[in-house]
């Protein structure tokens, strides 16, 4: 597996400190993209589009990013085409995000779940894959407008 993205703003720092030793402790390698790690302060936006980038340039197969509430960055990372970010406050929506919608990115709010939760949500979400089936012509019909109204 490649390394695992993960990104936080200044509102998720302490939090993602603490994802980052429980996926270490998990035996996964982790590229930590979060504004505390990057030369300049930069803005929750910033953070997810590096993830989202990232992922979508092939450095990674799925990121984690974590903001107060999870919404911003998920709202940011989708904004790049082909990335699928889902805001998941518990394992059923992470099992989901994967299974059903193929999500490479979930995003968490640091202010809304504690981490023990967090940490058995990302639990589900790794241990996740794609099922297809029923839900393969849902995502190709969201890969369809995503290329319909992308720039590229």
């Amino acid at each position: 597996m490649l390394p695992i993205a993960i990104g936080a703003d200044d509102a998720a720092f302490d939090f993602k400190d603490k994802v980052v030793d429980y996926l270490i402790s998990k035996g996964l390698e982790i590229v930590d993209y979060s504004s505390d790690k990057q030369p300049k302060n930069k803005l929750y936006p910033d953070v997810a589009n590096a993830v989202a980038c990232a992922i979508k340039q092939g450095s990674h197969e799925r990121g984690i990013l974590i903001c107060g509430t999870g919404i911003g960055v998920a709202i940011s990372a989708n904004k790049v085409p082909g990335i699928k970010a889902a805001q998941c406050h518990d394992t059923f929506s992470a099992e989901r995000a994967r299974k059903s919608n193929n999500a490479q990115i979930i995003t968490l709010g640091a202010r809304v779940i504690g981490i023990e939760l967090a940490k058995k949500i990302i639990q589900t979400w790794l241990e996740s894959e794609f099922e297809g089936g029923g839900s393969i012509q849902k995502v190709e019909r969201i890969n369809y407008y995503d290329k319909l109204y992308s720039k590229e």
